[in-house]
């Protein structure tokens, strides 16, 4: 191997080691967990750490990207191939919940830095939104039920993550009444849907287009 493609390859374990440090490391601080704390966890000093992630924005977009290309990505690819429309629909939603709950003072920290964008979420967004039409197409789902009302329900259900401990699964609990509700048997006509307007950032919403 050449000097370069050596060096190379070092620069990319480091980032590698970084990134898992700082979700281990979000993961038992919390959310303000110093960079310098991350970077001796990573076994790196703090110049490798800047050098790579120069503002703390990058480190925790990048940390939360990883997160979700690990835990979710196949989770996604599954529900979109899967012939179940309805069985598709609850597995994504748990999957995203499960992730959210390993990674959520991660995603606190993206949300507190401005680094939690539509951009990062949008490949969720966009494949809750389509299984959800496959349900409302097979009559499983009430055809009312708008994006901006999954986007809507995702939140709430995140909101009932931060009241448990986050290796709990009791927002199992929660998918199943929010899965009854949505049901079209039975269904009273809702009312009109107010636009959704940009959350603070709290570190608690999520997904949260803006």
């Amino acid at each position: 191997m050449s000097t370069e493609r050596y060096l190379r390859a070092d620069a990319a374990r480091n980032a590698e080691r970084i990134l898992r440090a700082a979700r281990e490391v979000f993961a038992e601080q919390g959310p303000d967990a110093q960079l310098e704390e991350i970077a001796r966890h990573a076994g790196v000093g703090i110049r490798t750490l800047y050098r790579r992630f120069p503002h703390k924005e990058e480190l925790v977009r990048a940390a939360l990207e990883q997160g979700i290309a690990e835990d979710l990505s196949s989770a996604i690819d599954r529900a979109l191939e899967d012939d179940d429309p309805l069985r598709a629909l609850t597995a994504l939603m748990e999957a995203t919940l499960a992730m959210i709950a390993r990674e959520r003072n991660t995603l606190a920290a993206a949300s507190n830095s401005g680094a939690l964008t539509t951009e990062v979420t949008a490949p969720l967004l966009d494949s809750l939104t389509l299984v959800t039409k496959r349900a409302q197409q097979a009559g499983l789902v009430r055809a009312d039920l708008t994006p901006e009302d999954m986007h809507r329900i995702m939140g709430m259900l995140t909101g009932v993550l931060w009241g448990m401990d986050r290796h709990s699964d009791g927002w199992r609990r929660y998918v199943v009444l929010i899965l009854d509700a949505l049901s079209p048997n039975g269904a009273s006509a809702l009312p009109h849907l107010e636009p959704i307007q940009r959350a603070p950032k709290n570190g608690k919403c999520w997904p949260n287009p803006d």
